[in-house]
């Protein structure tokens, strides 16, 4: 039967892949995951060295080696921000009410 296409079972993302995987706290991971972005991107940037970026981030290379393979799972969200502050970042959060039963966590990067 050639020719004859295979149909392709899926299912739309909901916009978070922790969510869609059923990991705890998808949030706070697509959050931190999207921090570390910022991270990678900024110290490629600057093409620091992973131990010239220890320096500045205050961490050892092989912490700074897992920052850039999209490791951040050691890290906490304000030891991110911290980081992103020590590269020269001002990071804003904002907090206000929402009209459903429970808050979102969102980031937008400029």
């Amino acid at each position: 039967m050639a020719g004859r296409k295979k149909k392709i079972d899926f299912e739309e993302s909901s916009g978070n892949v922790f969510a869609d995987l059923g990991l705890p706290h998808p949030e706070q991971e697509l959050l931190k995951a999207n921090l570390t972005l910022q991270i990678y991107r900024l110290i490629k940037a600057r093409d620091l060295t992973q131990a010239q970026a220890g320096e500045i981030l205050g961490v050892k290379q092989p912490h700074v080696s897992a920052l850039m393979r999209s490791r951040s799972g050691n890290f906490s969200v304000g030891r991110l921000i911290e980081f992103l502050t020590a590269l020269g970042q001002d990071v804003e959060i904002s907090v206000k009410p929402t009209r459903k039963r429970h808050g979102e966590i969102s980031i937008a990067l400029k």
